[in-house]
């Protein structure tokens, strides 16, 4: 209909068609809740500079002790890009997911950390707790 013409063109898609590019490496899978709240947290953290975004500064902060969530994409191909990522998130006990849709960043890429900052604290404690609380793939 009508409707789906203009989300067509609008570049907006549900979480049920982003789901559709999944590699085969995408868990932990967040909820759509969790997707939703993330990127708040996220919006939050773009506004105060506390982003990591791209798979070699991500991975230069993460060997230098820096902590925060982990943000996968779900639909980076080929997967090689970034699969060692979770594997050096689960030997520094950070915690890592992958959205049910790629991150609102403006700059299109497969990896951002959200590091923690105090005028945000509270949503990013909140999106930790639940990222933690996710299963880990086997």
């Amino acid at each position: 209909g009508p409707e789906a013409q203009e989300e067509a063109c609008s570049g907006k898609r549900t979480y049920q068609e982003l789901l559709v590019n999944q590699n085969p490496i995408v868990q932990p899978l967040a909820s759509r809740r969790l997707t939703r709240n993330l990127y708040k947290c996220i919006k939050k953290a773009m506004k105060q500079k506390q982003l990591r975004r791209g798979v070699k500064e991500v991975q230069k902060f993460v060997n230098r002790g820096e902590k925060g969530i982990m943000v996968l994409a779900e639909d980076t191909l080929p997967i090689e890009v970034y699969c060692h990522l979770p594997v050096m998130c689960e030997d520094r006990n950070l915690a890592y997911m992958n959205p049910g849709a790629a991150a609102g960043s403006k700059c299109p890429t497969c990896v951002i950390m959200v590091k923690p900052h105090e005028k945000y604290q509270e949503a990013y404690d909140k999106c930790l707790e639940e990222v933690q609380s996710l299963p880990l793939p086997l």
